[in-house]
């Protein structure tokens, strides 16, 4: 099966497995997370939280960094919380475990 996913042409290479996250964004425009899922209410595609970060050439999740900016109705108090449950859910730190192979679009194409 073919997916489709768009990215920033600037985001970095998808690491091999294992390998550290370097915010390729690919895992999380494919698919959410468990914590994604509850969040864009969908089991495919690009979850919600996942953000383009400009100043730091890669994508990041929303609930880690700015859980209050994904979700406006979260009181102060329980964002720390939350990003701190959000980075166990997507098991940050851990290596990619994604299994999806990303190609670049096509010269032309995109």
């Amino acid at each position: 099966m073919t997916q489709v996913i768009w990215l920033q042409p600037e985001a970095p290479r998808q690491p091999a497995p294992g390998q550290p996250c370097n915010g390729c964004g690919v895992c999380c425009a494919a698919e959410p997370c468990p914590a994604g899922m509850l969040l864009s209410r969908r089991r495919r595609g690009a979850c919600r939280a996942l953000v383009w970060s400009a100043a730091d050439g890669c994508y990041r999740c929303g609930l880690v960094q700015a859980p209050r900016q994904v979700l406006p109705w979260l009181p102060a108090a329980a964002a720390p919380w939350v990003a701190r449950a959000a980075r166990r859910w997507i098991a940050a730190a851990t290596g990619c475990d994604a299994s999806l192979v990303a190609e670049p679009a096509a010269p032309g194409r995109g």
